[in-house]
């Protein structure tokens, strides 16, 4: 991947419904060789998709809570997982380490939502304990600031 590749990430990240004459231009090159370009990213599966970010608060759901979950004994990682479906409030969730089982992003239009949202989990799907904190901000980053700084490869 070279600095073209890379500016056409950024370009698309931005505004993924950009026409191969738009992204050419962008870079100094043609419809066709810019239309290439992507065509390879997207076979080495650089690009997964293309895709649209909505803005929740538009719809209402202006609280985020960050949302650390521990799953009741005999409760499967699977079932649980599964279950999430079902709840369109929880925007991302992490299976991880340490002394939770799971961490939620949760966005809602209030704490009495946020508190409905805890019950229905503990209710419905096998949550022992719950420890959430409001998310005051969100710190604006770029995400695809990795292709500025790829990790260093590892030598034998």
């Amino acid at each position: 991947m070279d600095a073209t590749d890379r500016a056409l990430l950024h370009l698309l990240a931005c505004d993924s419904r950009a026409t191969y004459q738009e992204l050419g231009h962008a870079v100094r090159l043609s419809a066709n060789a810019a239309a290439e370009r992507v065509r390879r990213l997207r076979r080495s599966g650089l690009i997964r998709a293309y895709t649209i970010d909505v803005d929740r608060n538009t719809l209402g759901q202006t609280l985020r809570a960050l949302t650390n979950i521990k799953l009741r004994e005999g409760m499967s990682r699977r079932q649980f997982e599964d279950g999430l479906v079902g709840l369109p409030h929880v925007m991302a969730a992490a299976h991880t380490t340490g002394e939770y089982d799971y961490e939620l992003t949760i966005g809602c239009r209030e704490p009495a939502e946020l508190e409905e949202i805890v019950d229905r989990l503990k209710e419905h799907h096998g949550v022992r304990e719950v420890n959430s904190r409001i998310v005051l901000r969100e710190v604006p980053l770029d995400r695809l600031r990795i292709l500025e700084h790829p990790p260093a490869r590892r030598t034998a």
